[in-house]
This record gives structure tokens, C-alpha cells and sequence, in this order.
């Protein structure tokens, strides 16, 4: 089917469809969701297993390796990372990239049936599967802060505006922070306990067999089925306080629990999370967006609740915003359309420059057309606006207009030539529809490897390649039916006489013989010029010996994050204690004030024993650890965070030496330390005193900080020791002894009461201070729970002092400790490992057997993301050197096309170097496109040298005719690529900025390189020779 014979022919159908596009695709833009990223794929859950009471060693032997190795069964395993520490095992399972998102829940559903069933665990070990919920972010927190109301005014309000956001069309989840686990306690003296003959177990008895919710059964009246509802559950304090007990030898007298025990309600201590907004207590509410959604309609609907809320709540509360990643996304996403329309701008004005008002209206309608159609098939595939797509389609927009350029171009030269513009018209599909074809899906293979990486950065960055692809094949469509039906209707016949040229037309033409001089030139040296690019190309790739190497550039959101960690069993008040000093310094110094200051800290929010839900992919929360805390920075600009990091740096620094503080923008990439050495081994102490050589190491080395290993200092423990003889002989045994202690010191649940919707655990403990102390323990007496005699501890038992690992950490079964740093302003990773590796390596040398490293870190996280696109590249490879035969049906033409792709990285070198631009992913990412596009330029060429020869000329001419007709094309296709760059690579971000130098300067350089090489090398294949050859001047013309 001829296209442009269609829509000619039919042209109120075209114009019809052509409309009934546009119209769908702005309605589709309207409605297309918007997020930061595209969705992703995360392979890993976790294992938590509780062991209460039981040191990391013991955790380690007991637990963890049983549950690793049941994890190991897996064969979709990649990798298993473990943490033991005090009572609680944490296991992080990680999927092999191949496997499906479609397949994963199977997986883990499997794992779960397995641990469930796993033999041969201590008494008390609780294992959960986490599966659930990974990778979602909470991109809009609130925080509702009091100023002299109590925690439980404060949930109220907070429970009632949760139930309010989660009603909202766009939220999916609203979870609470710093929420306070209640409990009822009932507390009770030993000592009045033994007056009465009894005992703590058999309060519990008491207290668990009457608070009862169990269904009596049925009974038949009549043809009726009647419920049987027995009551004793616990309705009020009061009925757990007016809970009969039976007294006495036998049980003949009644007492009520609550005259011999003190029952209140309260809260779980110490608090497994505190949240302060602003020096504040409070309580952070968290909000995610349901899949598909407008993140930025959430944010409005969101901040609507909360005004309508801050005018119901009483003097003291206040609700405000602690993070936004709804604003951010929504500058970013109106930055990249204004990005676009700014391409599409000065694409536009390229083309009125240098193909004149009328052509270069007609040719410049193709692009506003190819995005609205581009966008219309995104909405329908369900693909969104964010940073990616968008960026894909500036990238696109240079390349697109080619195929306009080359029908316009192809049907003018027709019409100059006297054919009818109708059949001009239908003669260039004829023509350019298979080579057009071919050059399009060649520059969309080389973006394949992206979208069939597995890993979860080509997640990421795959939809480049479906969105380039969708822009070009609209391009390939719209350039062979709208432009051709635009160029029928709009294109003059030319005139006969001889118009005047016009400014650009005069420059494009200086150029051109500039260039003929030039091709003379390479055509009688072609072995000289050739041998000479190879050298180049050969010099250029040591010059990545020069280019700092940063995998993924931090984010450019206006947030600074902090994380401390103190010395592991440090309680929760202390850690409060440092970050409340650091509050101070941040209020007093860095907040921005109307009179001091107006760029610095705006706001912050300290999350004090667990870090808050995931707020932005940079981001994941870890296990509850009351000597963590995790602080939200929010900053004026994100030009002023650096300044802001040194300062703070300087602070905790001097403040905080007993702290691992670790401050810093927010990850890109996942998080992460960009610096990471792992070192395996048995030893603990051996591997320990490994890690301090390597500490002492990157000390040493220029631009690194917070230098920290993961395993911390050591911490004590007391031994109880029991002696058996001693027990005995005193009446109590091992158990007694253990559940006088948990008692005490911790107490133990016994059942649940109810109120309203809330069900609240009922904790028996000992009626003791909340906090103990050595002497406390050593005065404390041992309770026989059958008989209720008590003996002081010390008389069954010593207490010994023991120093422990806070924490143990192995990787895929092996003990394993990280070394990790972080890096000044200014630094880089790659020429931190570049020294730090050779140390490590003849360091390695003098450890014992057994003990071996392994760089993490940036390196890593390229090797584990570049390595599968790369992998991936022959496939692109293959399907180009396929498409290429099939257009030339020859394999020295297709060489030549092939042997122009390196050429790109001369200018990518030089570019990085003159602009001082790290490389990493996103400068590879657009290595790869500048391929695609350099394959371009050297399809057009070389198809137009079989034209030429096609049409009779001599091989000699026909090379040089095809170089200069096709000049001006790949000049324009090149400036309008460029150009159409610019405004990404200005406001584009750290993340771009990368990828637009590199396609911006290679492509300079490659364009040049190419429209030397190719004639050269085509020369030397075919064997042409230029030496006596005399240029006819008429071929300027031509």
C-alpha cells in the first residue's frame, strides 16, 4: 500500500484522522499520570525472625544460619544478606534480575510455606516473611506537632485525619509515624503476692481465662438457630479491675484483681519510634499514591484536607507539610515540557533558517504533530510523564525530523527536475520507504539493550527505548502520508530562472566547498586519513583514563538527609539527646530567619529509633534501632546544600564523637556509600582488625568521610550463670529464674483488651521501676512460680560481664564486614578506589587463608547495571547488522556503517573533558543513542552513493556528488539535534547533563569524522582512486 498515494488521494480521510489525533492526544496528555521514575521492579524481601534475650552469636548459630539456609533452597536466589544482633535476626533476600514481576509472588510464596515449616528452631523464634509494600513511596508527609498536648490528644486528630486522606481517589496507603504502641499493664508486688499464695504465672492463669471471646455455639428454639454469646471479655479497666481471684487453701475466698495489683493503661517503653518536626513532638502521616496515578493531584487534594483540618484543631496542634515530592515532580515534569516546548522551539527556528518560511513550516509541522502522536500511544500503552519519557522525547526530537527533511528534500529535487507533484509525490514513498524504514529501526535497535536489561536501572531507563521508538515510527508514518500530502498541497513548483540565494543559503554553500576541498583531500590520502581516525579514536579512549567515573548523580531535590547511628544497645532518650542537639544547631544557625538568614534550612523532620516510610526512591527504611535516627532536611535550593552539608559535617564532627553520622543529598540511585570494600572471614576479631586497616586506609585518602564498618563497636552483655546445685537445693529452676527476670525487666502479655476498634495487649509485669541497674539486679529475688518461695538471684546464680559484637553480618552464608565511606564536595569515587585498590590487593596478600574482599559500592552498582546492557548490546548488534544487509544486501557496506559507531567517542572524550563532566550510566545511555544516530548519518550517505550510481555516474563522482547532496541534510539533522539538547543540558539537572554533552559534542565531532571517513573508507573498499582525479565544478550544483 502506497501511503502517499492514500492520503492524497484521500485526503479529507487523512485530515480526518489527522485531527481526531491531535484532539486524542491533548486529551491524553491531560490525563497521562506523572511521577518522578517509571515503575520498577524490586526482586528483594526480608526475613525478620525474634529471638528475645538472645545475643547476636546466639542469634547467628541458632537462628540465622537456619534460616539462610532454607533461603538457599531457592533457585532463584541471587543474594542473601543477614544482620544478627540482640534478639533479632534480619535476613534481606535477593531475587536473580530474570526473574518476572509476574513471577515473584510465587517465589516468595514458596519461601514463606518453606520457613513455616523450617525444624529445628529455639522455643519463642518468630519468623515474617516482609514481601509487601517494597519499593512504594510515600511521597506526601504531613506532620501533625503539638505544643503542650498530650501524645494521645495528638493521635486522636491523627487517626481521624488518616481516615480522611485514605478516602482520597488518588491515595493507595496512609500509615502513621511515631505512632505509640498502648498497652494495659497490670503491675504487681511479689512480696504482696506470696502474702496471698500466689503467684505471677497464675495471675496470668486468672486473668486469661476469664477475659474470653469465644463463640458458645448454637442452639436450636424452634426453627430458629440461635448464637450462644458467653461474656468475660474485657470491655473497660474496670472489668479487668473487677476480675475475681481465688485465695486461700482451697480456693474459698475471692479477691479482686485490682486490690492487689495496680492496672492503668499506657505505653510500650521504651518507644520503638519518636518523631519531633521542628524541635516538636509529633506524629508523621505518610501517604502513598495508588499505582497509575497523578502524584501531583494527590499533593492538591492532600493539601485541601490539610488546610480544612488546621482550622479544626485546637490551639497548640498544627499540620504541615514535612515532605513534597509531589511539588518536586511537578517542577521537574514542568521543567521538561517547558525543556520540550523550548526543543521544539528551536528545532523550528533551524528549520526556517535553513530551509526557508515555507519548507521549513511544513517540515517543522511534523514535530508537534510526532509528540501529540507519540504521546496519544504512551497514554494508551499506560506509560506516564516523568523525568525518562520525557527526556526520551527531547533525545528524539533531533532524530525525527530526518525522515520529514529527506521526503521534503527528495520530493523538491523531483519537482526541480520537471516531474509532476503529484507524482513526485508518490514516487519518493516508492523510493525512501524501505531506506527510511531500515534507518529508523536501526537508531531504535541501538536503545534495546536498555529495555531488555533485567535489572531494576533498566527498568528505569527502558522506556527511552519505547518511547524513541514509538516518535520514530510516528515520524517514519506522518513524514510518508501528512508531510507528503503537505508538500503536494504547499510546495511550489520551482521557477525557472535562477532565484537569489539567501543569507543562510550563501553560508550553507561557502561550507559546502569548504567541504569539497576538504573531501579532495581525505579522497587522495583516504589510507593516511583513515589509519589517522583509528589513531585518534585509539588516543581517545585513553583519555577515559582522565574522566572521573560517578555511577548516578545525586538527586537535585532542595532535601538534605542525616543519619546518626550511636553505639549499638544506646537507649532511645540519648539518641533524642544528640538529635536534639543538633536541632538546636540547625535553628539557631542554618534555619532561614527574615532578619539573619535567607538561604539555608526551611524545615526538618527527626525520626528517632526507626527511620519514616520510604519518602522518595533515594530512600528505604530500615529495622527499628533505638540508637538510629533519620533527619529530613528541607533546604532553600538545592544550590545551597553542599554549603549547608560542610557545615553540618563540621557540627556533628567536633559535637558527636561516639556517633557514625553520615549527612548528604539524596541517592539517586538507591542509596547507598559510593566508596564500599566487603572483607569475608570466620574470625570476628580477625576480621575486625582487617576492617581498621582498611579504616585507617581511606583516612589517609583525599576527599573521603564518615568512614565507618557496619559491624560497630563492641557492647557488653551480663551472663547469668546459674548454678543448678544451688537452684535446686533454694526451689526454683532455670525457668523460674528466666521468668522472674523477663517479668521484671520486661513483663509479659496475657491477653487483649478491647476498646472500640482498637485492641490493646494486657502486660503482667513486675510493679518496679521501668529503668533497672546492676544493683537493682543483683538485689532482685527469684520467684518459684509453683509455690511462690523467693530467693535473692545472687544466690542461684553469678553475673558475669561479657563484651559482644553489637552485630554480626554475613552475605551468602559468609561472616562479612563492610567497610564504607563517603565523599567530600568535590570528590570521586572512581579515584578513591583507583587508589585504594592496590593497597588492597597487597594487603590481601599477608591475611590468612580463608579471608578474602570484594569492592562494593559504585563499582558494583555499575558492574550489576552496565553489565547486562552491555550484555545485551549484541542483540542490538545484530539486529542493526540485519537491517543493514537488508538494505544494501552487501557486507562491505554494512562494515562501513559498522565501523562509524566508535567514531561517536571521540567527541564524547573530548566533550566530558572540556565541560568537566563525570562519566557513568547516564553518559553511557547516551553513548548508545549517539550510535544510533551516527548509523544514521552514514545510511543516508552511503544509499546516496548507490543512487548515484544507479543514475550513471562514474564511481568517482558519484562518492563526492553523494557527499555534497547530502551536506546540508546531516548538517540540519545534526544542528537540530543539538540544539534541540541545549535546554537539557542547561536546566535539565546533574542527572542529564551527562547524557547531553555526550550526544551534543559526539555528535559534533562524529558528524564531521563521518562525512570524512565514510567516502574514505567506501574508497578503499571499492578501490577508487582519486590520485589524477579532476573535480567538475558542475557537481557543486548538482
Amino acid at each position: 500500500m502506497n501511503l502517499t498515494k492514500f492520503s492524497i488521494d484521500k485526503n479529507r480521510i487523512s485530515t480526518m484522522i489527522l485531527l481526531a489525533i491531535i484532539v486524542m492526544g491533548i486529551f491524553s496528555y491531560q490525563k497521562m499520570s506523572r511521577d518522578s521514575m517509571p515503575p520498577f521492579t524490586l526482586r528483594v524481601a526480608s526475613v525478620v525472625a525474634s529471638f528475645p534475650g538472645a545475643g547476636p552469636e546466639r542469634v547467628e548459630q541458632l537462628v540465622t544460619d537456619k534460616i539462610e539456609k532454607t533461603i538457599q533452597e531457592l533457585p532463584e536466589l541471587k543474594e542473601v544478606n543477614s544482620t544478627s544482633r540482640t534478639g533479632l535476626a534480619v535476613i534481606s533476600v535477593a531475587l536473580k534480575d530474570e526473574i518476572p514481576g509476574n513471577k515473584m509472588q510465587s517465589v516468595w510464596d514458596r519461601l514463606r510455606r518453606k520457613l513455616s515449616s523450617l525444624q529445628g528452631l529455639p522455643q519463642g523464634v518468630h519468623i515474617q516473611l516482609n514481601d509487601d509494600g517494597l519499593g512504594e513511596v510515600y511521597g506526601v508527609v504531613l506532620g501533625l506537632t503539638s505544643d503542650g498536648h498530650s501524645y494521645s490528644e495528638m493521635k486522636e486528630y491523627a487517626d481521624e485525619i488518616k481516615d480522611k486522606l485514605i478516602r482520597l481517589p488518588n491515595a493507595a496507603k496512609v500509615v502513621l509515624g511515631g505512632e505509640q504502641s498502648e498497652r494495659v499493664f497490670v503491675e504487681f508486688d511479689n512480696t504482696l503476692l506470696k502474702k496471698y499464695g500466689l503467684t505471677a504465672n497464675k495471675l496470668k492463669q486468672f486473668i486469661t481465662s476469664t477475659n474470653i471471646l469465644n463463640s458458645g455455639g448454637q442452639i436450636t428454639v424452634g426453627d430458629q438457630q440461635i448464637i450462644l454469646e458467653p461474656t468475660g471479655n474485657f470491655n473497660s479497666i474496670e472489668d479487668i479491675k473487677n476480675t475475681l481471684i481465688t485465695i486461700g487453701s482451697n480456693g474459698s475466698q475471692l479477691i479482686k484483681l485490682g486490690d492487689i495489683t495496680n492496672i492503668k493503661k499506657g505505653y510500650i517503653y521504651p518507644p520503638e519510634q519518636l518523631v519531633r518536626i521542628n524541635g516538636k513532638d509529633a506524629i508523621s502521616i505518610h501517604v502513598n499514591l495508588k499505582e497509575g496515578s497523578n502524584i501531583t493531584a494527590l499533593g492538591k487534594e492532600v493539601d485541601k484536607i490539610a488546610v480544612e483540618w488546621q482550622g479544626k484543631l485546637p490551639m497548640g496542634l498544627d499540620l504541615i507539610r514535612t515532605s513534597s515530592l509531589d511539588t518536586y515532580i511537578e517542577d521537574k515534569v514542568d521543567n521538561f515540557v517547558v525543556n520540550l516546548l523550548q526543543s521544539i522551539g528551536i528545532v523550528l527556528i533551524v528549520m526556517l533558517i535553513f530551509l526557508g518560511i515555507r519548507t521549513g513550516l511544513l517540515i517543522a509541522s511534523l514535530i508537534p504533530i510526532v509528540v501529540i502522536m507519540t504521546l496519544l500511544i504512551m497514554y494508551l500503552m499506560d506509560m506516564g510523564l516523568n523525568q525518562i519519557t520525557l527526556a526520551a522525547l527531547i533525545m528524539a526530537l533531533g532524530m525525527l525530523v530526518d525522515n520529514a527533511i529527506v521526503v521534503a528534500e527528495t520530493i523538491m529535487v523531483k519537482m526541480e527536475e520537471g516531474i509532476e507533484r503529484y507524482k513526485a509525490a508518490i514516487d519518493a514513498f516508492s523510493e525512501l520507504w524501505m531506506p527510511l524504514l531500515i534507518s529508523t529501526l536501526t537508531t531504535s535497535a541501538a536503545f534495546l539493550a536498555f529495555y531488555l536489561s533485567p535489572t531494576t536501572m533498566g527498568d528505569i531507563v527502558g522506556p527511552i527505548f519505547v518511547v524513541i521508538s514509538i516518535a520514530l515510527l510516528s515520524s517514519w508514518v506522518i513524514s510518508l502520508s501528512i508531510i507528503t500530502l503537505f508538500s503536494y498541497l504547499f510546495l511550489k513548483n520551482p521557477a525557472k530562472e535562477e532565484k537569489k540565494l539567501s543569507l543562510i543559503d550563501r553560508v550553507i554553500k561557502n561550507l559546502k566547498n569548504y567541504y569539497k576541498n576538504i573531501i579532495l583531500v581525505a579522497l587522495r590520502h583516504k589510507v593516511k586519513v583513515t589509519l589517522s581516525i583509528f589513531l585518534i579514536f585509539i588516543v581517545s579512549l585513553y583519555g577515559f583514563v582522565f574522566i572521573p567515573f560517578v555511577f548516578f548523580p545525586d538527586s537535585d531535590r532542595n532535601m538534605i538527609t542525616i543519619d546518626i547511628n550511636l553505639p549499638e544497645a544506646t537507649k532511645i532518650e540519648k539518641t533524642k539527646e544528640v538529635v536534639s542537639k543538633l536541632e538546636t544547631f540547625m535553628r539557631d544557625s542554618l534555619q532561614v530567619n527574615s532578619k539573619k538568614m535567607s538561604e539555608g534550612i526551611v524545615d526538618w523532620s527527626s525520626y528517632i529509633g526507626k527511620g519514616p516510610a520510604s519518602y522518595d526512591l533515594g530512600y528505604t527504611q530500615d529495622e527499628p534501632n533505638s540508637n538510629y535516627a533519620h533527619i529530613l532536611v528541607n533546604t532553600t535550593s538545592f544550590g545551597v546544600n553542599n554549603k549547608l552539608i560542610s557545615k553540618l559535617d563540621k557540627f556533628t564532627f567536633e559535637n558527636f564523637p561516639n556517633a557514625a553520622v553520615k549527612i548528604g543529598k539524596l541517592a539517586s540511585g538507591g542509596g547507598g556509600d559510593p566508596i564500599e570494600v566487603i572483607v569475608y572471614g570466620k574470625n570476628p576479631d580477625k576480621l575486625s582488625a582487617i576492617a581498621e586497616s582498611i579504616k585507617l586506609k581511606l583516612f589517609n585518602i583525599s576527599g573521603t568521610k564518615n568512614i565507618k564498618d557496619d559491624w560497630g563497636p563492641q557492647s557488653k552483655k551480663f551472663l547469668i550463670e546459674i548454678d543448678q546445685n544451688r537452684a535446686q537445693k533454694a526451689g526454683v529452676s532455670s525457668q523460674d529464674i528466666a521468668t522472674s527476670l523477663a517479668t521484671v525487666f520486661d513483663g509479659f502479655k496475657t491477653g487483649e483488651f478491647r476498646e472500640k476498634n482498637k485492641s490493646i495487649p494486657i502486660v503482667l509485669r513486675a510493679n518496679t521501676d521501668q529503668e533497672q541497674s546492676l544493683a537493682s539486679l543483683e538485689a532482685l529475688n527469684v520467684f518459684a512460680q509453683g509455690t511462690g518461695k523467693s530467693v535473692p538471684l545472687l544466690q542461684v546464680a553469678t553475673i558475669v560481664p561479657k563484651w559482644q559484637y553489637s552485630k554480626i553480618k554475613r552475605t551468602n552464608l559468609k561472616r562479612a564486614i563492610r567497610v564504607t565511606s563517603g565523599l567530600k564536595s568535590g570528590a570521586n569515587a572512581s579515584l578513591v578506589t583507583k587508589e585504594l585498590l592496590p593497597w588492597l590487593e597487597n594487603s590481601a596478600k599477608d591475611w590468612d587463608k580463608g579471608y578474602s574482599f570484594e569492592v562494593g559500592g559504585d563499582a558494583k552498582k555499575s558492574a550489576e547495571n552496565m553489565g547486562p546492557v552491555i550484555g545485551f548490546l549484541p542483540i542490538s548488534g545484530f539486529i542493526i547488522v540485519l537491517l543493514l544487509i537488508i538494505q544494501f544486501n552487501s557486507v562491505r557496506k554494512m562494515s562501513m556503517v559498522l565501523m562509524t559507531i566508535p567514531l561517536g567517542i571521540i567527541g564524547v572524550v573530548i566533550g566530558m573533558l572540556i565541560f568537566g563532566t563525570p562519566f557513568g550510566f547516564m553518559p553511557f545511555l547516551g553513548v548508545i543513542s549517539l550510535a544510533g544516530i551516527v548509523i544514521n548519518n552514514a545510511i543516508v550517505l552511503i544509499d546516496r552513493m548507490e543512487v548515484e550510481l544507479t543514475n550513471g555516474r562514474n564511481i568517482n563522482d558519484a562518492v563526492i556528488t553523494a557527499c555534497l547532496q547530502r551536506f546540508r541534510p546531516i548538517i540540519l539533522a545534526t544542528f537540530t539535534t543539538v540544539l534541540g539538547l541545549l535546554p537539557l543540558y542547561i536546566s535539565g539537572g546533574e542527572m542529564w547533563e551527562g547524557m547531553a554533552v555526550s550526544i551534543m559534542i559526539g555528535l559534533l565531532f562524529g558528524t564531521v569524522i563521518t562525512l570524512i571517513f565514510i567516502p574514505a573508507i567506501f574508497s578503499i573498499f571499492y578501490k577508487v582512486n582519486y590520485k589524477d582525479y579532476t573535480f567538475n565544478e558542475s557537481l557543486m550544483e548538482d
